[in-house]
């Protein structure tokens, strides 16, 4: 049986390490053993603030659909609004009401006019 030398694959397996430390500050970009680690890390980030990035733009949606309700109307409030959503069957996802908000003000109004009719309707009702 032949000998396997492994220098090849070693080297492009570094390559690709170092072509993902490219940026990074001192050894931890030229260095093998501090640039895996680096790296490593930076994966770790990424996956963890991919799932971040969604919950702050949710809460982002939330405060522009605030904002603009408070605008609108008088005393009614966020989570007044979507409940009134809700009981009058309408059922819009919280980016398309921020974005809603901030281009279509009549067609927003409108939607923030039936969920009031909504809550009227329910409390003559309970």
């Amino acid at each position: 049986m032949s000998r396997v030398k492994r220098g090849v694959t070693a080297h492009a397996k570094h390559k690709k390490v170092l072509k993902r430390a490219k940026g990074f500050y001192g050894r931890r970009k030229n260095t093998i053993r501090t640039a895996k680690a680096a790296v490593d890390k930076a994966a770790q980030y990424a996956f963890r603030d991919r799932k971040a990035k969604k919950r702050s733009f949710r809460g982002l949606w939330i405060q522009r659909i605030n904002a603009a309700v408070r605008e609108v109307t008088e005393g009614l409030t966020y989570s007044r609004f979507i409940d009134g959503l809700a009981k009058s069957g309408i059922e819009v996802d919280r980016k398309v009401l921020a974005e809603l908000a901030i281009s279509e003000p009549a067609a927003f109004k409108a939607l923030v006019e039936k969920a009031e009719g909504a809550l009227v309707e329910a409390a003559k009702a309970a």
